[in-house]
């Protein structure tokens, strides 16, 4: 129970995000929150959609195995998390190459 809310905090729902009462978050009033913090934040404001994309990213620049990445995205399916999220950076290609042609006898 929240301190501040008392006897009106609401435990019935066993959800993670809720409002300051423990009810479902209304998704419009999510997606404002979500971008108001972005702002505070100093950051860019991109739609709540897209942080999946950018966790996965993430994870792949931060070269997690895609099972476990397929894992922390919840995908039923590695096909989904592998072609649809994870996207390879033009560093991590150029870098990929590099490690090719050094493994080729190349001069890099």
């Amino acid at each position: 129970m929240d301190l501040d809310t008392g006897e009106l905090w609401q435990d019935s729902h066993g959800l993670i995000f809720t409002t300051k009462y423990g009810t479902p978050i209304e998704p419009g009033n999510l997606t404002r929150m979500f971008a108001l913090r972005a702002r505070r934040a100093g950051l860019r404001v991109i739609p709540l959609r897209n942080t999946r994309h950018t966790c996965s990213s993430l994870l792949v620049a931060l070269k997690v195995h895609p099972k476990v990445a397929q894992r922390i995205l919840r995908h039923s399916q590695i096909a989904m998390t592998m072609e649809v999220y994870a996207e390879a950076s033009d560093e991590a290609v150029r870098a990929a190459i590099g490690q090719l042609s050094d493994a080729m006898g190349g001069t890099g």
